[in-house]
């Protein structure tokens, strides 16, 4: 059975995210002594999948605003179904053992001609396994409208990341300049924007070129529009509200 749900928070906390201690799953904070779940950069289905396996659990989560407006979707197996489909797995696998018992196979040896040392056999082909190419992009974040850099003081201590990299950099404020190493596969003609701030979140894909790589440095600026950015707010305690099915 499939159950929708959306997410709302009683109570919004004040206290800062980037200052808690970073773990696995978020980070802790000391003032209330809680995890906080960094819930902000998953994707829907992976929300579903976490609420799904924290039901009935006091959840504290850090969520992107437009998070607040959206529906979730997960499948709820009952543990009834869950016993039959462990009971059928379990005489199949009876079943395969006992024939497994009953049936000795038949041992046979086969002696392939070997000439020189040489191996006779099919030619089997294996495809080539593309490596990836370590590049230095270099330029600036931008805005839409105006051309030029973020205002430092509305958005903060602007942070980016490319393609999943662990690596991130800080964005000169003033300047909007950055420069950050990137792995990219050759055959890739795009990259993965992640920019995170003090309460902002924004992921966005650009278009790449291999072609555009001169001397393993890319010259990229990126430009975003204001409304493209997210606030991200901290939960005190998330709260699950289930819709009906009609």
């Amino acid at each position: 059975m499939k159950k929708k749900f959306t997410l709302e928070i009683a109570n919004p906390c004040s206290e800062n995210f980037d200052k808690m201690i970073p773990n696995v799953n978020g980070s802790f904070c000391n003032s209330c002594m809680k995890n906080v779940i960094d819930l902000s950069k998953k994707t829907n289905s992976e929300v579903a999948k976490f609420i799904a396996e924290s039901k009935d659990k006091n959840i504290c989560a850090r969520l992107k605003v437009t998070q607040l407006n959206e529906q979730f979707e997960h499948n709820e197996i009952s543990k009834i179904n869950n016993f039959k489909y462990a009971a059928v797995a379990a005489s199949v696998l009876l079943t395969s053992s006992i024939i497994g018992q009953e049936k000795t196979p038949v041992q046979t040896e086969i002696n392939a001609p070997q000439l020189n040392n040489d191996i006779v056999g099919k030619i089997a082909l294996n495809p080539d396994v593309e490596k990836e190419v370590l590049i230095v992009v270099k330029g600036k974040l931008l805005e839409s409208k105006s051309n030029k850099p973020l205002d430092g003081k509305a958005y903060p201590n602007l942070m980016l990341s490319i393609n999943g990299s662990k690596n991130t950099v800080k964005i000169n404020s003033q300047t909007g300049a950055f420069s950050i190493p990137v792995k990219v596969l050759k055959s890739s003609n795009t990259l993965e924007i992640t920019i995170t701030g003090d309460d902002y979140y924004l992921s966005k894909t650009i278009p790449f070129t291999i072609k555009s790589v001169k001397n393993k440095i890319l010259l990229q600026n990126i430009i975003v529009a204001e409304e493209e950015i997210s606030r991200i707010m901290i939960a005190g305690g998330l709260g699950i509200n289930y819709i009906p099915q009609k």
